[in-house]
């Protein structure tokens, strides 16, 4: 993402705009902010409070202008599991183990967006994202069907509560069923209206046939009360252990989440050529997070669906989140009793839909079709299936971490050669017109250099240095890729400095960054091996090698 927060001037706000889009997404973002709130197992208000808080938190420090923060599915998924896995079972350690998970990963957002860890952007590769997404839609799913039907599922493996949820087919409650199938049916034709509520609409419609044919009395739940009396904030009491469980599971939670957001916000800034700041969000992110926290919400980040609605609806800024959540405490001032009698299958259902596009075959299809990380894909879906949500996770995260340290680790080194006589290098073995340089040997690692691959590729520099077929009297490394060295690098450059020097050949650095130079300027074996230091083109550091060959 770019570092300026500005949207295009070309597309300038539209108020009326933003307060129609803001009406209209207030009705998809209420019914679902208490949908997930039963995926994380928490009370109804804990995603009310992560919708109020998200999107007064992004609307004054976000940057994009669609992006809508408030409680997401897959962060409730990975919450309730997390925290049941702790809990082992008590309701209130549960609730206060939440409280803490969510405060915490509001602080690590802080910290991100401090220390500009925005550039980094997602740890979790798209094929790897969208396999657990993918299985992850699928395990809600069947959970919100066996939650609507009345069935107890005891095991997070998919593999085996799938045969459970069959097994007890003779003791599904049809009627719940039935009410969940009709809302189904309502939210697809309302969706078909852009402007129209349908997740408000068929919310009320729900009200009124559960008090009208008398529902509670054929076993069908009611979401029950909704208390929004915010209580004083103050931090979960909690043993140090449990602080450190979780601070390990809020860095999956952050993975996740920005994965997520950030999936969703640079999508729709490409899209409309907007500018917007990482570094900002990551800030705005852990602000939301925090406040949720503080008054026992759910976690936040800006889910792609209620992104994308908000954009389909017609916003032009920031300002169409704020109508939205001011929208939304209108509704639940004035008509929070009532949403209580909302039956369980509905909320159920609204879940159902919205994750129903995350089972489409066709973004994991194209993985097939270019032969390109399919296996990551099959990983990151059987994880999910077969470990849970919160395991599946961090599999996938372990996978894309590990997937990047093989791509960087399997770094080469390309010896490089003058292009049509003119000032640009390439690569020798790709480009077998260009012509090596006499007497200079130039050599570029194709990948920055960092613990996991530096001596390695500063080995196969020796061994380039020491066979060479031609007489050489410079070397010069080019040094593009690395905008900064690690200590492990900064170690193994010592050490070469010192072999090259033996060797008897004098070493240029070209295309170094400000930060690598500063680094290594400090550095003893600089100037007692006569090595040169220089943020010169590779063509600069050639002009300087033969001037001091001739």
């Amino acid at each position: 993402m770019s570092s300026a927060p500005n949207a295009d001037p070309t597309e300038q706000p539209n108020r009326w705009q933003d307060l129609l889009a803001g009406l209209s997404i207030a009705g998809l973002l209420l019914p679902e902010a208490v949908a997930y709130s039963s995926i994380a197992a928490l009370a109804p208000q804990a995603g009310l409070i992560a919708l109020f808080a998200g999107l007064l938190c992004y609307g004054l420090f976000g940057t994009s202008r669609f992006a809508i923060v408030s409680a997401t599915s897959s962060s409730a998924a990975v919450l309730a599991a997390a925290t049941a896995t702790l809990a082992n079972g008590d309701p209130g350690l549960r609730s206060t183990l939440a409280i803490g998970l969510v405060l915490v990963t509001g602080a690590f957002f802080l910290l991100a967006g401090l220390f500009k860890l925005g550039s980094v952007t997602s740890f979790i590769a798209k094929p790897v994202l969208r396999g657990f997404a993918f299985g992850l839609a699928l395990t809600i799913i069947l959970k919100q069907v066996a939650s609507v039907v009345g069935v107890h599922l005891t095991d997070v493996n998919l593999v085996r509560f799938l045969p459970q949820l069959l097994e007890q087919l003779p003791q599904w409650n049809w009627v719940a069923a039935g009410v969940g199938t009709v809302a189904l049916a309502l939210l697809w034709l309302f969706a078909r209206f852009r402007r129209l509520p349908g997740g408000l609409l068929v919310v009320v419609i729900g009200i009124a046939a559960g008090q009208w044919l008398d529902l509670p009395a054929y076993g069908v739940k009611l979401i029950g009360v909704i208390d929004l009396s915010l209580e004083v904030p103050k931090l979960p009491v909690l043993p140090f252990t449990d602080w450190l469980r979780l601070g390990e599971l809020a860095f999956a939670m952050v993975m996740i989440l920005y994965a997520e957001s950030y999936g969703s916000i640079s999508a729709y800034a490409l899209k409309h050529g907007d500018r917007v700041t990482s570094n900002r969000d990551l800030l705005a992110l852990g602000a939301s997070n925090l406040l949720s926290g503080l008054f026992h919400g759910m976690p936040a980040g800006a889910g792609y669906s209620a992104t994308s609605a908000n954009e389909a609806a017609g916003a032009t800024s920031r300002l169409a989140g704020i109508v939205a959540a001011l929208v939304v405490l209108v509704i639940v001032l004035t008509v929070l009793p009532y949403i209580a009698l909302t039956p369980e299958p509905i909320l159920a259902a609204i879940v159902i839909h919205a994750l129903g596009r995350g089972l489409s075959l066709l973004p994991l299809g194209r993985y097939f079709i270019w032969r390109r990380d399919r296996l990551l894909v099959i990983c990151a879906v059987g994880a999910v299936l077969l470990l849970g949500v919160l395991d599946g996770l961090l599999v996938a995260v372990a996978i894309s971490v590990l997937l990047m340290l093989k791509q960087m680790s399997a770094a080469d080194i390309q010896i490089l050669g003058r292009i049509d006589g003119g000032h640009d290098f390439v690569d020798l073995q790709r480009h077998p017109t260009a012509q090596a340089v006499p007497g200079v040997l130039i050599v570029r690692p194709d990948e920055a250099l960092f613990f996991a691959n530096v001596e390695r590729i500063l080995g196969a520099a020796l061994r380039l240095i020491r066979h060479s077929q031609t007489p050489i009297h410079t070397v010069i490394l080019s040094l593009e890729e690395s905008p900064d060295l690690d200590g492990t690098s900064i170690e193994a450059l010592q050490a070469f400095f010192v072999r090259v020097h033996q060797e008897d050949k004098r070493l240029i650095l070209a295309r170094l960054k400000d930060s690598a130079q500063t680094a290594l300027a400090a550095l003893p074996e600089v100037e007692a091996n006569g090595v040169v230091l220089s943020g010169l083109s590779v063509d600069g550091a050639v002009q300087q090698a033969l001037k001091a060959g001739a």
